[in-house]
């Protein structure tokens, strides 16, 4: 109840979400940030090529230096996407204006055959 009525007065904006293909189609790509622990982010789903590696933890406790992306659009990427969600949260909450989550994550990406890297 809180939160629609933070909604409804413009204090809350709801979660944005982005599908695999609606990202790939783009002509400049976002800032790509995946919040797996390291070990996923070079794991068998592998990453989207281009992603930097930043924990949901260290977004959540504030630990992580985000703010040279703060204007820049932002897409969040973890496994499925109940975590990138977590942190657009916490971003949103922060003031970043410009936030996006990837749509089933990397589960999503693998599974419509789209291509991965892995260090």
């Amino acid at each position: 109840m809180l939160s629609k009525l933070k909604q409804l007065l413009g204090l809350e904006r709801p979660l944005r979400w982005l599908e695999c293909p609606d990202l790939t189609a783009r002509a400049a790509m976002p800032v790509l940030i995946d919040v797996r622990g390291a070990d996923e982010f070079d794991g068998p789903l592998g990453h989207i090529d281009g992603a930097v590696n930043v924990p949901v933890d260290a977004i959540v406790d504030g630990s992580a230096d985000l703010t040279r992306w703060r204007e820049r659009e932002i897409v969040l990427v973890c496994r499925t996407d109940k975590r990138s969600a977590r942190a657009a949260d916490n971003l949103m909450a922060a003031g970043f204006p410009r936030i996006a989550v990837l749509r089933g994550g990397m589960e999503s990406w693998n599974a419509l055959g789209l291509p991965v890297a892995r260090n």
